[in-house]
């Protein structure tokens, strides 16, 4: 990928801000529908190519994922899961965590689906970056739900990006850690899964110690920064960039997928970290200036106006545009009063940094250090690369005959035209777009 301008191709289904987990359970989908206003109010679809995705299918979900959980999931609903289901509730970890809603399998489908599509189109060289804000819910196993997630679908797209590049680098910036996408890749060298997220004191979801490196064929390609509270833009970036660079340049990865979980922002409802928006941006910017191509997904984050903040701003650096500190006129305006700006100042809830300098040279020196075991990047024999597995024209079609796929030139048809995007205040169908409402369990 050279070093001028990328294809940028931006996943959003408009529906998928709509699904509820449930009155008082901190993950809100609507932080979706808020940042991908924000996105459009700054004009920042006219950059990219604008893709609905397609929903996934069973058949995707379980390249990964057990046939029976991925049937539980399909089946499961908020009246059964206490009932006829309540019993297999227990056995996949469908509960108070990860509730039973309205439309699960729907909302699965549209995120799982979204990612793929981007490792598909990064397969084929349509794109330079793909982005899919829904998607990034890293905790989820092979048969069972965790820490809000369901299915998996860092996992699935690495798995498509894997028929094609030699090695796949995952980075994580969530502030939990990475546990999904590790266990699902520790005995493989051809996967390096790299996590920073806050360790100790009983915090989520209790793996990532420094010592988890992997095993057999995967040893040393699990790296873990596991951090103290209070972490600031200048410690994190102090053992990011280092450990990043040290494994770009041992592993050589030719793809990225970098997860931006947006619970390691300071004033984070669930988070203990002291991160700003520019400083978590300057992360994804980092990963970016390498030119490997890049799959860039979401994840955690649950004060809503600041993950659509956060979102925005890194929406803007993978499109290289610099926009406003003062947000532009949207309908979500008072989820950001009253400051009514990009980047907020953390001043109140500011909670104290215990990661001293010494802290943090330990841990980078540990990281290097296993990384300069690694002889070489590990190489792949050749064979015939197998086809992308496509979505089918109609995801809610039956799908007996599963080969039957679009072709890339049918799946490019799913590109949103210019003229179908809202242009603004001025926009003549600008009072027939609706607003947006959240979908509450029936």
């Amino acid at each position: 990928m050279p070093g001028g301008k990328k294809r940028v191709s931006y996943f959003y289904d408009p529906e998928v801000g709509n699904f509820h987990y449930g009155a008082g359970h901190p993950m809100k989908p609507h932080r979706l529908a808020l940042t991908n206003t924000l996105v459009f109010s700054y004009g920042l679809h006219e950059k990219m190519e604008i893709c609905r995705p397609y929903q996934a299918s069973e058949l995707d979900m379980c390249r990964f994922h057990d046939p029976k959980y991925i049937k539980f999931i399909k089946s499961v609903t908020p009246e059964n899961a206490q009932g006829t289901l309540e019993e297999l509730s227990k056995t996949f970890c469908v509960g108070e965590d990860c509730p039973a809603f309205a439309g699960i399998y729907e909302f699965c489908s549209i995120y799982t689906g979204a990612s793929l599509e981007g490792a598909i189109k990064l397969n084929t060289g349509s794109c330079d970056i793909a982005v899919n804000w829904s998607g990034g819910l890293h905790h989820a196993k092979k048969a069972e739900a965790s820490g809000f997630c369901y299915v998996n679908d860092i996992v699935i797209a690495i798995l498509e990006l894997l028929k094609h590049h030699p090695r796949v680098l995952y980075i994580d910036i969530d502030i939990h850690h990475g546990d999904g996408v590790q266990e699902a890749f520790y005995l493989t060298d051809r996967v390096m899964t790299c996590s920073f997220h806050k360790f100790g004191q009983n915090f989520f979801p209790g793996t990532g110690h420094m010592y988890e490196l992997g095993l057999d064929q995967g040893k040393y390609f699990s790296v873990n920064v596991p951090l103290k509270d209070g972490i600031d833009d200048n410690g994190f970036l102090y053992i990011f960039k280092p450990v990043i660079n040290g494994i770009i340049q041992h592993f050589k990865p030719s793809c990225i997928v970098l997860q931006c979980g947006a619970d390691s922002l300071g004033c984070d409802r669930l988070g203990c970290f002291n991160l700003t928006t520019r400083g978590h941006g300057e992360c994804v910017s980092y990963v970016k200036s390498f030119n490997i191509p890049l799959l860039v997904l979401g994840g955690g984050g649950y004060t809503v106006r600041n993950v659509a903040r956060c979102w925005t701003h890194e929406t803007a650096l993978l499109v290289d545009q610099q926009v406003a500190n003062e947000l532009p006129y949207n309908e979500y305006c008072e989820y950001f009063a009253p400051d009514l700006m990009l980047h907020p100042e953390i001043v109140q809830t500011k909670i104290e940094n215990q990661n001293p300098r010494q802290y943090l040279d330990q841990i980078k020196s540990m990281v290097l250090d296993n990384l300069r075991i690694l002889d070489c990047a590990p190489s792949v024999q050749m064979q015939e690369i197998p086809p992308p597995l496509l979505p089918p024209t109609d995801h809610k079609a039956d799908e007996a005959d599963p080969d039957q796929r679009e072709s890339v030139a049918e799946l490019e048809k799913r590109v949103v035209p210019d003229n179908e995007q809202f242009a603004g205040p001025r926009d003549q169908d600008s009072e027939e777009v609706p607003v947006a409402t959240s979908r509450q369990d029936s």
